[in-house]
Order: structure tokens, then sequence, then C-alpha cells
């Protein structure tokens, strides 16, 4: 890579930046006119394209820039304010249209390194005309000529590599780097000292290097995911501009409010949702929020309100996506949905309103009355479905007709490294995304295979009163039998593509997070998404659930829901158990029963003593004895050192309080759970989906044993 091609890139990437910023500043800049600070900013922004434009010579680009540099001149000598509201549109659409331009000619560059033939003289003199300077409500030419555009020099010879988008670079904290080469450091130290212990062949040290080495590793992990991280502002950085170009076409008012761009997440995912998220607000503006006379006429404040929320929720990112319009009408979703055949008339009456509500992502189905240039028609909500569920997120939607939508989207954080069931089947090992996890089912032996029905030819499982649909993995991958036909089979029950359907599989063995890799041709098959190693070395396949889904036929023929209702033998549902969530590492959620918790505490590492080897605290006049529930449940894996206050829950055991030391507390939740005990293990009782994620249930009287042996003295 030359010099130039280094200037160009860094040009390009800035100037893409700052557009981002100027759209969302002009849009800002039509509602506040007098906001000198936004009339700064906007100012700076093009003063400066136009300047590095002009040095690299692209000289139509710099002609816009400059007359776009005029105007804003001209609002800030007169204050921005003074201009009527007709004015005002015309002004904010003049210079929204100098960002559009400027894109296409950034784009033209980064393609074959020339600003274009187009001399943009129409925006030009529009933009010329509304800078002449107004004094009582009347124009006057300006008082200066611009000057004529610079010489345009010629374009470096092209090289065997083009300039990087600015989509494919990252701006990183110096301090971030700085962090990543000292781990990268002890990296090499603890590589060394295996290497050492290798060679002299002093295996005792191995469990200590191999300790430190998996501690260092973890680290950098958690930093070198830090680098990838932006927020999710950069993903809805447009909509401003979409909310004003939308609601002027439609003649709506349109008031955006957007909470947690901050909210951080992979940039791989940032550029997943986008499209989604760029859909359903031109939707919800389209034809969610009415006119402002509609409004006016129901009660309504004349402006809509668009709002859009992003947080973090148990390791994923939670959007929102809610308006103040008219909502979904029932009655619509059902004459459109009777008329085109996505339903069976005989199977109306038994539909909720919720279900009717879930058609709106079928494919084709719109209910509006008119098709616009924006939508109307029927293409859209099945798409935003699939590149939801693509990335392993789930959407929800909710609706009440004359008072609004709103549409729940779950997303991981990465799509790098992401937490997953592995299990096997045929002899071969598959990694199940833990997001569209439900729950495990083991079913024993000959009695329970018998559980594993025929309904319509296809197999199906009574699952709680109702029919749920299953997949048998080793049909749809074409893997040969196992030789043992009594052997336990496993339901791996998983959402996918909104139907819930049950994976038959040989075995499930246990929760790890995985480094996910591309597959390649591989993935045509629509099966799977990914490859990763696992940690003996072997490759595992990464199941695609909505793929399974439409190879199966799931998706396009579910099981009807009243057939299923009338044909399923009620059988008691499981009792909703009150748990307390928590982790004890990161990869590592556990469940606590919650009828024996007393309280939770916060302790400063400062108060801890340990008499005869043994953690104990001084608390409210008794000394509590504490347990360290990762070393409990993995005695040999080293726990490091908390750095902050430790979390401890206090349970009560034979009338004594036990604190138990965890990472983080996390939730309490009210549930019915599925134990699976075939992962059952030393102080776990078995292991459930809770929350979308494999949690282990912790069996108290096992893991608090020895603390309660100890004793505490009061």
């Amino acid at each position: 890579m030359t010099g130039d091609d280094a200037i160009l890139r860094e040009f390009i990437a800035e100037s893409r930046e700052n557009l981002d910023q100027l759209d969302r500043d002009l849009v800002a800049l039509e509602a506040a006119p007098g906001s000198r600070e936004l009339l700064d900013r906007a100012f700076r922004a093009v003063h400066t394209l136009k300047g590095t434009c002009g040095f690299l010579g692209f000289p139509r680009l710099e002609g816009v820039a400059h007359a776009a540099e005029g105007l804003l001149a001209r609002l800030r000598e007169e204050g921005g304010g003074s201009d009527a509201p007709a004015s005002r549109r015309a002004i904010a659409g003049a210079l929204l249209a100098t960002v559009d331009a400027v894109r296409t000619m950034l784009d033209r560059i980064e393609r074959d390194r020339t600003d274009g033939d187009e001399d943009h003289a129409r925006l030009i003199a529009s933009l010329s005309a509304l800078a002449k300077p107004r004094r009582r409500g009347r124009a006057v030419a300006p008082a200066r000529a611009p000057r004529p555009a610079l010489a345009r020099r010629e374009p470096p010879p092209p090289a065997d590599e083009t300039p990087a988008r600015a989509e494919a670079s990252l701006r990183i904290d110096v301090t971030l780097l700085d962090r990543l080469m000292n781990l990268v450091g002890e990296l090499v130290v603890a590589r060394n000292q295996i290497l050492q212990v290798v060679t002299a062949g002093e295996w005792r040290r191995m469990p200590a290097a191999a300790q430190r080495l998996d501690h260092i590793t973890s680290r950098l992990q958690d930093e070198l995911m830090r680098t990838r991280m932006q927020p999710i502002g950069i993903a809805w950085s447009a909509l401003p501009r979409l909310v004003r170009d939308v609601a002027a076409d439609a003649g709506k008012e349109v008031r955006l409010e957007l909470e947690g761009g901050e909210t951080e997440l992979d940039k791989t995912v940032i550029e997943a949702i986008r499209d989604p998220l760029t859909h359903l607000v031109r939707n919800a503006v389209d034809h969610g929020i009415e006119p402002p006379a509609a409004r006016a006429a129901a009660g309504k404040p004349r402006a809509g309100r668009l709002r859009l929320h992003a947080s973090h929720q148990g390791g994923q990112v939670r959007l929102e996506i809610a308006d103040d319009g008219a909502g979904l009408s029932i009655e619509r979703i059902r004459r459109r949905a009777l008329e085109r055949g996505l339903v069976a008339r005989d199977r109306a009456p038994s539909l909720s309103d919720q279900e009717w509500i879930e058609l709106v992502f079928q494919p084709g189905f719109s209910t509006a009355e008119r098709v616009t240039r924006v939508s109307g028609r029927g293409v859209g909500m099945d798409v935003v479905r699939t590149n939801v569920e693509r990335i392993g997120g789930t959407i929800a939607i909710e609706s009440r007709e004359g008072r609004g939508t709103t549409l729940r989207i779950t997303i991981p954080l990465t799509l790098a490294i992401v937490p997953a069931l592995v299990v096997s089947d045929g002899g071969e090992r598959y990694a199940i995304p833990q997001l569209g996890l439900l729950e495990t089912v083991r079913l024993e032996g000959p009695s329970g295979r018998r559980r594993i029905e025929s309904f319509g030819g296809a197999p199906v499982f009574r699952r709680r009163g109702a029919l749920l649909p299953l997949v048998s993995l080793r049909r749809v991958l074409d893997t040969p039998p196992l030789g043992d036909p009594e052997a336990a089979v496993h339901v791996v029950v998983v959402q996918a593509e909104g139907r819930v359907f049950g994976l038959l599989v040989d075995q499930v063995h246990d929760a790890f997070e995985i480094v996910v890799k591309p597959l390649g041709e591989a993935q045509r098959l629509g099966v799977f998404a990914g490859v990763t190693v696992l940690g003996d070395g072997k490759v595992c396949l990464i199941l695609d659930l909505p793929g399974l889904a439409r190879q199966a036929g799931i998706s396009a023929a579910p099981v009807d829901p009243a057939a299923a209702a009338a044909a399923a033998v009620p059988e008691a549902a499981a009792p909703a158990e009150r748990l307390l969530l928590a982790q004890v590492r990161p990869d590592w959620p556990v469940a606590i029963p919650l009828d024996g918790v007393l309280r939770l505490e916060e302790i400063q590492p400062g108060a801890l003593e340990r008499p005869g080897g043994r953690e104990v605290v001084r608390y409210r006049g008794a000394i509590l004895p504490l347990l360290r529930l990762a070393a409990a449940l993995d005695p040999a894996r080293e726990t490091a050192a908390p750095r902050g206050p430790l979390h401890v829950v206090i349970l009560e055991r034979d009338g004594d309080p036990v604190g138990v030391v965890v990472e983080e507390v996390l939730d309490i939740v009210e549930q019915a759970i599925t134990l699976d005990t075939g992962s059952r293990r030393r102080g776990v009782r078995g292991s459930a989906v809770i929350r979308g994620r494999v949690t282990d249930l912790v069996d108290l009287d096992e893991v608090l044993a020895p603390a309660v042996a100890g004793g505490g003295s009061r």
C-alpha cells in the first residue's frame, strides 16, 4: 500500500463518519434552527470536507461542499432561526441532498478514484440561492462570488490492493491496545514455561502452567472482544434522517426518541441488525403512526412518538421499537389471512389474538390498504425475522389496537464467541447456540421412546398437554443409526422462526463458549451456521436452527394447535420453582432454590478471616462460614481472587447461616423446569434451560455439607 492509498483510505473513512454525524445534526437543526452548537458543528464538518477534497484534487466534490459551506455560513451569521418554516424545510432538504450527493461521490472515489462526471449544477444552484443574505425578508446578491474549485491533480496509479471501506475499519483506544500488548507478553511467558516443562519432563509443574495459560487466555479473550465492541447508536445513526423523510412524504409528524445508544455489541452484529431496524422504523412511520388530523380526532397529540431503546440483559442486547400509533387491527389481519388462505376457516375460531398478530411475519403478508413507495407490498416482516434469527436472535411483537405497537428484539453481544450446548447424534458432535434453547428432556429406554408418537405421519412428543413436532437430526443429516435401540434418547427443545420444535439426539454433553468459524460452501446446505473446534481439538459443526426447521418442513407445516390440543392427553405440568440465578464464572450460570435463601450481601475482602484454614467473616454478632461455590463445584480449577466486594448468598442450614460466594447475582425467576439428570455431577442436581441458557441447579445439601460440618459460632 502506497502513502497515497493510506491518505485516501483515511479520507473516505473520516468523511463517512462525519457525514453520519452531519445527517443527524441537520435533522436536529431543522427542528431547532437557532442552535448555535448544531450550526457550528455542521459548518466545521463541511468546511473540513471541502478543504481535504481540494487538497486531494476532487473538484466536483469540492464544489458541492463549497456551496453547502456558503449556506451554513449565512445561517451562522444570521443566527439560523430567522427563516420561515417553509424556508427552513427547503434549507434542510438542500443540505440533506448535499449529504446524499457526497456519499455517492465517496463511493465512486473508493471504487475508481474519481468523483464522477456529474457536476451537480442544480444542487449547487439551489444551495447558492438559499445562501444569499436575507434583509427584511428579501434576498440580495451575495457579497462575493464563490471562489473557483481547485484543479484536480492526477490520482496515483492503481495499486495490488484498493482502499478499504469505512465499515472495515475500527477506532480502538490506545489504552486497550496497551493492555492487549501486556497480555500477549504474559502469553509468551506462559508458552515458554510450558515448553520448558515439556523439554525437562517436569510434569508436576504442568497443572500450574496450564492454569496460568487458561487465566491469561480468558483475559486476552475478554480484552480482544472489547476491540470489536461499538455502541449500537452506530446502527441507528441514519434513523433520524429516515424518519424525517418518510414522515414528510406521508404528511405526518413524528418525534423520534433514541435511548441506550451507548449500549455496546460486536461490530458484525451491528451491521447485521442495521437493515432490520431500518425496515421496522420505516414501517412504524409509514403504517403505524396516524396522520396529524386522525391523531387529533382520536385525542392524541398531533405528533406521533417513536421510541427506540437498547439495553444489556443477561449477556444479550435487547432492542425495543415502540410507537403510539394505530396498532394492528385483529379484524383486518383475520380478513387478509383468510382471503389468502394462510389460515383454514375451521381453525380461525381457535386462534388467540396473539396468534393472529404473529401472522404478520408470514411471507407476503400485509395489512396495508395502499401501496406506497416505501412499504405495503407484503415484503419485509418475514425478512426481518429471518435476518434476526440468522444471527441467533429472536423477535416478538405486541400490539394494542388504537394504542400502538411494540417489537422486542433480543440479539447476542457477539457472533464470534457464543455459548452453545454440545450434543451428539450418530457418533458425531454438534453445537446448538444457547439463544435458541428452551429445555432438554431425557427419554430412558423403550418406555421413554414410546412417548414419541406419530401425528399426520410426522413424529411428535407430548409436552405439557400439547404436541411438540420433532426433527430427527439423524434423518436430516443422513447419519448412520447407533446399534443399541434400548439407549436413552434426548429431546432438545428449541425455538426458531417463531416455531417451537424438538431435536432428537443421542446424547447431551455440556455447555461451552465456542469460537464460531465460517463454513464456506457447506453452509449452502442450509442446516449449518458455522464450525468450531472443541477443547479436544476435534471439529464440531454448529447447527442452524431455522435451516433445520425449514429442511424438516416445520415452518411450512406446523402441527395444528386445535388438533394438537384435542389429541393431547393432559399431563401434570411441572410445578414452578422459585430460583435465584447467579454465575460462578462468566460462562457458568447456576440456579439456587430460593426457599433456603435468607438474604444477599456484599462483603469486603478485608473482612475475611481464616482460622484453621477456613474462610469466615463476622456477621451480625456471629461467625459466618463462607463457601466459594466455584471451588466447591469444580475443585480442580483455580478460582481467581475477586478485585471488588464478595457477592454472598446467605443460606440457612440446620438453623445456622452459611455464606455462599458467587461471582454475580443475576436475577430471581419463577418457572417450571425440566431437569436433565444426565449431566448430574458433584454438587449439581442436573441442568435445565433457564432464560435461554443451560443452567446447573445446585444441590445445596451436597455442596453445604462440608461448611455445615465445620460449624459456625454464635
